[in-house]
């Protein structure tokens, strides 16, 4: 608050109850300025005479004189104040969206630099510089520009906001402490916001490492979805060729079969056309021969006759060809087209072959590592120490019932379980005459103490032999497999988002069968299950051999 000594100071220039330059000053009886409209609001507003910095109370409200004098200084600091922000405002940014105004600039809005928490308001550069030079100003609490600044302040006490009740977390004033939250654990707002910043740290570090993660995924995605193109191009490039391969080889045996039977055709019409061309000769002659002699029957020269009877010599008729003897029979074309096919067959075989060679060379790359978990192994079966073969042993070992080992079904599963992408392995069957039941992959859920049914109801997908000749796929019903030869080795290949697995003669490079369509909701794992020893007929072990090697 200014005091009334007219030194040069800037402090007195500024209006205790405003706290900015005096407008229109005035001067109470007991000698202290405030601007007229300031000194009236307050009388109004208190309902009593007093001054607002003695405290002198007047029993009736006095009249306001004018002090020339000081009225005269502070136009002259008023007019010296607006010259220096005319002349620093070019220099000084203006407020653009988004950022603090200077409340006190009229006109353009100059950009904040520092608010004020016991004024509420937000100055610029010239404005501010006041609470930087007039002691008692020093005094106000700045802080950064911010916007609302009357949310910083205790809405019950109209007090600033300093400290931070944790049992209330809240922000409170100085007379909520002594308050509304007596005996409250009460910090700084430094302190507390401290505290909170650590953890807003760790928050931040957390969600950066949410974005990366998203980002390294999307680029997977992107990267998958790349690798499926360049598989679908390839697919439709392949198809192109195999169809196109196998069209032209469906025409070409359509031409060699229309061919075929065309020439034939024409080799029996030859045949007929040369045959009733010389029947029709020997007709021509015979007609020409009944002529000669109907003409001579006729003839009542009777020397011409007898001479010329003997030049016909009608005891002699010209050479003729039996024709009883000869027959040219209708072009059979029976089987013809059956054999066409039959050879189309054999071209299909040789491509589906040859296609079979390439799709098992391609699952390769999903190979994986598969070895036998003896946690889950029957009592009766016997583990190499590798883990990588399983016969059975026909006598039982003396092992823990632990819920992962398989006590009434003969089979084991491997270590490894599989809960997307794709993988493939190869199972050496050569020797066995059974592997009752199955070899093939099943769901981690399988109930490990009951015989397995024939229904699979999405638990296994396997192919089982039986009685040393019957191939079966654990389908619902099964299907009963045409294969002309036992394979000696089968690889298993299971796409896990697609819903496949398929199991391939390894050897023949053959496809044996394919369930498609399937839902895997959980881990996959593979599953062998070598069948009786058989007395030693069945002894062969299923062996878990690196794909690729013969």
């Amino acid at each position: 608050m200014a005091s009334a000594n007219f030194l040069p100071s800037e402090d007195q220039f500024l209006c205790s109850v405003c706290l900015d330059v005096f407008t229109d000053p005035v001067t109470t009886p007991c000698g202290h300025n405030f601007c007229k409209n300031c000194i009236n609001d307050y009388w109004n507003t208190n309902n009593q005479n007093m001054c607002p910095l003695c405290t002198k109370v007047f029993f009736s409200r006095p009249e306001l004189l004018v002090n020339t004098l000081f009225s005269g200084m502070v136009s002259q600091f008023r007019q010296s104040t607006q010259q220096k922000a005319s002349s620093s405002s070019s220099e000084q940014q203006e407020s653009r969206p988004g950022e603090v105004p200077c409340d006190v600039c009229t006109g353009t809005k100059l950009k904040a630099l520092k608010s004020c928490l016991v004024c509420l308001a937000s100055y610029c550069e010239t404005h501010l510089e006041p609470h930087l030079t007039a002691s008692r100003l020093k005094r106000h609490q700045l802080m950064d520009p911010v916007e609302n600044l009357e949310d910083r302040m205790c809405l019950k006490h109209d007090k600033p906001l300093e400290l931070f009740c944790r049992t209330d977390q809240t922000c409170v004033c100085m007379l909520c402490t002594v308050l509304d939250h007596k005996m409250h654990n009460v910090v700084p707002l430094k302190q507390e916001c401290e505290g909170k910043k650590v953890e807003l740290q760790k928050t931040e570090a957390e969600t950066q490492e949410m974005i990366q993660k998203r980002r390294l995924k999307i680029q997977e995605v992107q990267h998958n979805v790349k690798l499926s193109e360049e598989d679908a191009d390839r697919e439709k490039a392949e198809g192109v060729q195999v169809f196109t391969g196998l069209k032209e080889s469906v025409e070409r045996k359509l031409n060699e079969l229309i061919t075929t039977i065309e020439e034939k055709q024409r080799s029996t019409k030859k045949q007929a056309e040369d045959a009733i061309r010389e029947m029709e000769q020997e007709i021509s002659d015979l007609m020409k021969r009944s002529t000669e002699v109907e003409k001579l029957s006729l003839s009542e020269d009777h020397l011409h006759v007898l001479q010329s009877v003997q030049s016909l010599n009608i005891h002699h008729p010209p050479p003729t060809k039996d024709w009883s003897q000869v027959s040219v029979p209708p072009a059979s074309h029976e089987g013809t087209v059956r054999r066409a096919v039959s050879q189309l067959e054999g071209t299909l075989s040789n491509m589906m072959k040859t296609l079979v060679e390439v799709e098992m060379k391609r699952l390769q790359k999903f190979a994986v590592d598969v070895t036998l978990d003896p946690k889950t192994a029957h009592h009766y079966l016997i583990l190499s120490d590798d883990g990588k073969q399983v016969k059975h042993g026909d006598v039982t070992k003396n092992l823990p019932n632990n819920p992962e080992r398989f006590t009434t079904c003969i089979c084991v599963l491997a270590k490894q379980s599989f809960s997307s992408g794709k993988f493939y392995f190869e199972i050496q069957v050569k020797g066995k005459t059974e592997w009752f039941l199955f070899l093939g992959v099943v769901r981690e859920s399988i109930n490990r103490k009951e015989e397995i049914t024939w229904r699979p109801e999405d638990v296994y997908w396997t192919i089982d032999l039986t009685n040393g000749n019957k191939y079966i796929a654990a389908a619902d019903p099964p299907v009963l497999l045409p294969l002309k030869s036992g394979p000696q080795k089968v690889g298993v290949f299971v796409d896990y988002e697609e819903g496949l697995v398929s199991f391939y003669d390894v050897e023949a490079a053959a496809l044996i069968y394919s369930f498609t369509g399937c839902s895997f909701k959980e881990k996959l794992l593979p599953y062998f299950c070598p069948g009786h020893n058989d007395d030693g007929i069945n002894s062969a072990p299923l062996v878990i051999t690196p794909v690729g090697v013969n």
